[in-house]
């Protein structure tokens, strides 16, 4: 047995030693990179194969080590040595091979990969040299103008800048085919190959500057034709300047100077058609490298060109005609100009003295004084309408030197100068006359104009319900100085039909006897009235008496209730506050007495009627504000009441609670412990209602808050965060206390735990996991993670909304509503929020759902027990719409609070029947008569049951 295991060793290491030296003979023979593409091609094949059967070896290098361990173990220690020299032998051969079989292929393939990528680079070149080949063949394109021109040069630069750029990629390629000659020796990659790509690339080059040098020459030469051409129209635009201003007419030069400044440009024009010769010139010489539309240009612009320089001469020759007129008509122009200014002169003189004789003095004239300048004025006016002959005959003179070309502005303005002083005197005697007129008119009209003036005022102070004394007595004057104004008017009888005519006369002086009648009339009437009204004000004298102290003492019943309106620090001094609001409205109740007393005394006084009214009215307002003041100051007492019980309620439960809780922590034993531990979560029961009244408490303060002083908010706000930091203090220690005892319980009861788990869910503590621990939970949660990200949106949703809601229903339910409207939309917004209720339910059923693959208790508890608390509130606000406050509130919370103890009472008292009146054993059928007996007549049977 022995013998076989180191025969089967030894035929093995003769295998493997041959398949190994043949598979160096195949590499030796393949070891080479030089020769064409095809067989460097066929030399790599080969070394993938090889390398294909290097697994094989390893396969053999594993069956000898397998027979070599099943021979070491049977055989002698000098065989064991031949065969572990042999062993080594055999993995050193595998050693070399493997690493020839690596290095072989890998150099024959680096070669193949390196050849590769060189023809593709030539390819690219050769590709690259194609395409500038047929780009620069063609000849050059002729362009439109010089913009085109010079965008063609700026595409060949880019060509040459390409070209040139070329170069460093020439230069590496032919690095790159040396390298590559030195290793294959192929032909197509010799020294040959190499010249020919330079000889290409330095033929694409050449042809690429010889294109950008001719596009350099034809494009400097159109820029020195644009050039000259720019030139010209300069000078072209100087000499049409020049030109402009000796034609224009806001020069002030003789005709002697614009004929000498016309000669010069005359030569300058003639020097202008030589230097349009040199431009044609040079026009030939760039159309010859432009494009038949570019040349077409060319020459319609060396056109236009030479028509401005005809038509410049054609202007200068015809404006020397022109100015050889104007000298011809100067002289017949300056004779009849100097007639016209006289004869101006003259007008002018004339209308001074006119002017001069209507002066009409300083300092208030005469009725006599008026007439005479009247008459003036009229003699004045005759002497204006002579002179207006003079005025047309100036008119004509002047229409006479238009029809000359030389400025007639000067004259034009002499006459008109002339024209608007006749205008002025005439005007001015016009007016003086009419303003006499009129001053004479209204000397005579004075008295009748008073009259008219005063009449309307007499008849308003008569019919005025109670008029003033004085006013009376001003009018009584009044008319006492208008009747001497009439008869002294109506002795002017001579001097009106002079003045006016007799008709106009006429009818004034029957105006001034009308007047004098009514004047009559009225003062009689002023004389009655006045008598009535000294009667008037002996009746009315006691009413000041009367009135001004009621309007002082309400006057002093407003200040002490608008210095009722500051809000008060406590509920003390709230309370305060409204007693002293009740004696104000006592006060303004015997003010209201008083005022009916004085309204008896103005019956008959409109004036002081229309004051008592105002008095009235004021006092009716004060009355409905201190009203109002008194309605929210109760108010503001009930929520501050109703504030302090239930915070004082709360506070009071917190600290029972506390020494509860601390008189669990001191007992000490196992029974004791297990009965603690029941006390604890009757008590933990509580936390839920008992948070959802520190919600209502805070709503409460915040209500107290809004209607105190800043001082009093600011102790409110004290208040509520100790509460605040008291219930979180509270539940804490109720928590680690819990979470104490059921770590140290044993686990023996499944529904014990589940009890306390159920009983502790608005806690989310992590303690109570501890009892939901699979052992299996690790692997569980490992196929949780393609539905986490699914349960953790569902749960940012719900908190989101929750949170949402949760905020709508605290603001709702700090609102006062103190009107029927406003409860009914409270009433409709809170029926809103709980018609989302099941939208709400909806989502946190699918937190369940999810819940058993993924998520944590703590956090669904803690969500389960907000959901718990909100809808429980939304109930409470819903099932108490006089929420509102006050004494109806307070009675719904009573009445709410006796029905289950009425009910309790009842439950009582149907007990008290069933139980058995004798002590027998049997006794069911005396307990059903005795029930039976409290409620109708029947028989007694003292016995044993019939069954």
């Amino acid at each position: 047995m022995t013998q076989q295991l180191q025969d089967e060793f030894d035929s093995s290491v003769e295998n493997a030693e041959a398949w190994m030296k043949a598979i160096q003979e195949r590499l030796r023979i393949n070891d080479n990179t030089k020769g064409p593409r095809s067989a460097l091609e066929a030399r790599l094949r080969e070394t993938e194969k090889i390398r294909a059967l290097e697994p094989e070896g390893s396969l053999k290098m594993d069956l000898i080590l397998v027979k070599a361990d099943a021979a070491l173990r049977s055989i002698s220690e000098e065989k064991k040595r031949e065969v572990l020299s042999k062993l080594k032998d055999i993995k050193a051969l595998w050693e070399e091979t493997a690493i020839y079989i690596t290095h072989c292929h890998s150099r024959i393939e680096w070669v193949w990969l390196h050849w590769s990528e060189y023809l593709k680079a030539q390819n690219e070149f050769y590709t690259w040299i194609h395409n500038m080949r047929v780009t620069l063949e063609p000849d050059i394109e002729l362009q439109l103008g010089l913009k085109e021109k010079q965008w063609q040069l700026s595409h060949a630069q880019v060509l040459q800048n390409d070209v040139l750029n070329q170069s460093v990629l020439l230069e590496r390629l032919l690095e790159e085919a040396a390298s590559l000659f030195s290793r294959i020796g192929d032909p197509s990659v010799d020294e040959d190959a190499q010249k020919k790509m330079r000889v290409e690339y330095e033929g694409i080059r050449q042809e690429a500057q010889n294109r950008v040098k001719l596009l350099e020459t034809i494009t400097k030469e159109h820029e020195q034709y644009s050039a000259s051409v720019n030139q010209f129209q300069s000078w072209l635009n100087g000499v049409t300047e020049k030109l402009n201003c000796c034609i224009g007419g806001a020069t002030k030069t003789s005709a002697e100077d614009k004929l000498k400044a016309l000669k010069e440009i005359a030569k300058d024009i003639r020097s202008g058609g030589k230097k349009w010769k040199r431009l044609e010139n040079q026009c030939a010489e760039v159309i010859q490298n432009t494009s038949p539309l570019g040349s077409a240009r060319l020459k319609d612009e060396l056109e236009e060109l030479r028509k401005a320089l005809e038509k410049l001469k054609l202007l200068s020759s015809e404006e020397e005609e022109r100015l050889l007129k104007i000298q011809q008509s100067e002289s017949a122009y300056e004779s009849q100009a100097r007639q016209l200014e006289a004869d101006i002169q003259q007008l002018r003189k004339d209308l001074q003295r006119l002017e001069n004789d209507l002066d009409p003095g300083e300092g208030e004239k005469t009725e006599d004084e008026f007439v005479t300048l009247w008459k003036k004025c009229n003699a004045t006016r005759a002497a204006l309408a002579a002179e207006e002959s003079k005025i047309e005959r100036l008119k004509a003179q002047l229409k006479e030197l238009l029809r000359f070309s030389q400025d007639v502005q000067p004259h034009a303005e002499s006459v008109v100068s002339a024209i608007q002083q006749y205008q002025s005197v005439r005007s001015k005697t016009s007016k003086m006359s009419t303003d006499t007129e009129a001053q004479l008119w209204r000397l005579i009209q004075n008295p009748l104009r008073s009259f008219e003036q005063w009449k309307p005022s007499v008849q308003m102070l008569l019919e005025t319900p109670e008029p003033e004394l004085a006013h009376i007595e001003a009018a009584l004057a009044e008319s006492s100085q208008l009747k001497e104004k009439l008869v002294i008017l109506q002795l002017k009888k001579d001097l009106l039909n002079n003045v006016l005519g007799e008709e106009k006369a006429e009818s004034l002086l029957q105006e001034v006897a009308e007047a004098s009648k009514e004047r009559e009339i009225l003062h009689k009437s002023l004389l009655q009235s006045k008598s009535k009204l000294q009667n008037l004000i002996l009746q009315h004298k006691n009413f000041d008496a009367g009135f001004a102290p009621l309007q002082k003492k309400l006057s002093a019943i407003k200040a002490k209730l608008d210095l009722e309106k500051e809000p008060q620090p406590d509920l003390l001094g709230k309370k305060t506050q409204l007693q002293r609001l009740q004696m104000i409205q006592d006060d303004l109740a015997e003010l209201a007495i008083h005022m009916e007393e004085v309204e008896k005394l103005v019956q008959s006084n409109t004036t002081h009627r229309h004051e008592m009214n105002q008095l009235s009215s004021d006092s009716q307002a004060l009355k409905r504000s201190l009203e109002m003041m008194i309605q929210q100051s109760e108010d503001h007492v009930q929520k501050h009441w109703a504030y302090n019980d239930k915070l004082s309620d709360l506070q009071q439960w917190i600290s029972v609670t506390r020494e509860r809780i601390d008189s669990c922590q001191d007992a000490d034993g196992e029974q004791n412990t297990e009965g603690r531990l029941e006390d604890l979560e009757r008590l933990l029961a509580e936390f839920p209602d008992k948070e959802i009244q520190l919600n209502l408490v805070e709503a409460h303060g915040q209500l107290v808050m809004e209607n105190s002083s800043p001082e009093e908010t600011a102790h409110v706000q004290a208040e509520l965060d100790q509460l605040r930091e008291s219930w979180k203090s509270l539940k804490e220690m109720a928590t680690d206390l819990l979470k104490k005892w059921q770590l140290s319980r044993p686990v023996a009861d499944k529904k014990k735990k589940k009890r306390a788990f159920v009983d502790s869910r608005w806690m989310s503590r992590p303690a109570f996991h501890l009892f939901d621990v699979d052992p299996n939970h690790k692997q569980e949660k490992m196929g949780e993670g393609q539905t986490a990200s699914s349960h953790l949106k569902l749960l940012h949703d719900f908190e989101e909304w929750l949170q949402g809601e949760n905020t709508k229903l605290t603001k709702i339910l700090a609102g006062s509503p103190s009107s029927a409207e406003e409860i009914k939309a409270h009433q409709s917004q809170l029926e809103e929020m709980q018609s989302r209720v099941p939208h709400g339910q909806q989502l946190f059923e699918d937190l369940l759902h999810l819940h058993p693959v993924v998520g944590s208790s703590e956090d669904l508890e803690e969500l389960r027990y907000r959901w718990m608390l909100y809808k429980s509130k939304l109930r409470e606000a819903l099932s108490s719409p006089e929420r509102s406050g006050g004494p109806c509130s307070f009675l719904h919370r009573v009445r709410r609070a006796a029905l289950p103890l009425q009910l309790l009472l009842l439950l009582l008292l149907l007990l008290a029947f069933l139980l058995p009146l004798a002590e027998r054993e049997s006794h069911s059928c005396t307990l059903a008569n005795n029930f039976a007996r409290s409620f109708k007549l029947m028989l007694t049977y003292q016995g044993p049951p019939p069954t």
